[in-house]
């Protein structure tokens, strides 16, 4: 067990098929790289496997040589058309119980457009209003229809209006996974009481934007992530992402707030357990 607090992955694919040979490994090596929590997110390939994240909490918890995993439960706006009566009453039981700590990710994709735009808002919404019901903050998804830094705003500001219409009234916040939008994207979004959580993104070459977002923001809003097992972040772009390198993505997120790593993960976990009201 790390002697600091650890960092927190606060976005991990950790029932991706990508780990089954060698799951129990990849979790031991994120402990041993400082990785002492991970928030295990709930999608699933669609609605009928979105449990799996909550099996995997079960079936490590109580473990000393692996990271605390926490779960989440959604249906992702990819999947929007298949959030019928009976998923919505799976993920109404998943989210009572008290491994699943919020309820994601959930809202906008507009980069591949799977399910029709009005479709996603509304199962954004029905979905807001599911978490509400069991005081739990959400886990958003953002995709721009075009790369960020090019103009295309249309996804982050329908995300921030659907919010301040049906969310923000709650007090509950969330996290913005993967964050991609402007800065006053991310502003906005911590005046309703959300969390700006970075991933690998930001050691792209091209993510400038992503940067100077992060530059300009306060530590005391700001997550790390890794979105495993996608995104890994130079130099290990292109191979399978996983928990121990938000190590890799923390030094660079430590790098443009001015300040240690050590600090960046006691302020980022900190950040993470007030949102998620965990006791350290």
């Amino acid at each position: 067990m790390p002697s600091s607090p650890g960092l927190t992955d606060s976005h991990a694919h950790l029932d991706s098929p990508r780990y089954d040979a060698d799951r129990e490994a990849m979790l031991k090596a994120a402990l041993e790289a400082g990785v002492a929590t991970v928030l295990s997110i709930g999608i699933g390939d669609g609605p009928e496997t979105m449990h799996r994240a909550l099996d995997l909490c079960r079936e490590y918890a109580g473990r000393t040589d692996v990271p605390r995993l926490y779960a989440t439960a959604g249906v992702h706006p990819d999947e929007a058309a298949s959030l019928n009566d009976a998923a919505l009453d799976k993920l109404n039981r998943l989210l009572a119980a008290p491994e699943v700590i919020a309820c994601g990710e959930i809202g906008l994709d507009y980069y591949l457009d799977t399910a029709p735009r009005a479709v996603q808002q509304e199962a954004f919404i029905e979905q807001m209003e599911l978490a509400a019901g069991h005081c739990l903050p959400i886990v958003i998804h953002c995709r721009a229809a075009e790369r960020a830094g090019t103009g295309d705003t249309a996804a982050w500001d329908d995300t921030l209006d659907l919010l301040d219409r049906h969310w923000r009234q709650t007090g509950l916040g969330g996290i913005l996974h993967c964050f991609a939008g402007t800065v006053e994207h991310a502003k906005r979004a911590i005046d309703f009481g959300f969390l700006i959580s970075f991933a690998g993104n930001i050691t792209f070459p091209k993510a400038q934007a992503i940067r100077d977002a992060a530059q300009a923001l306060p530590l005391a809003s700001m997550l790390v992530e890794t979105d495993a097992p996608f995104l890994s972040p130079v130099p290990r772009r292109g191979q399978r992402n996983e928990p121990a390198y938000v190590t890799v993505t923390a030094a660079k997120l430590a790098e443009l707030a001015g300040v240690g790593v050590e600090e960046l993960a006691a302020v980022t976990t900190r950040n993470f357990e007030t949102l998620m009201r965990i006791a350290s």
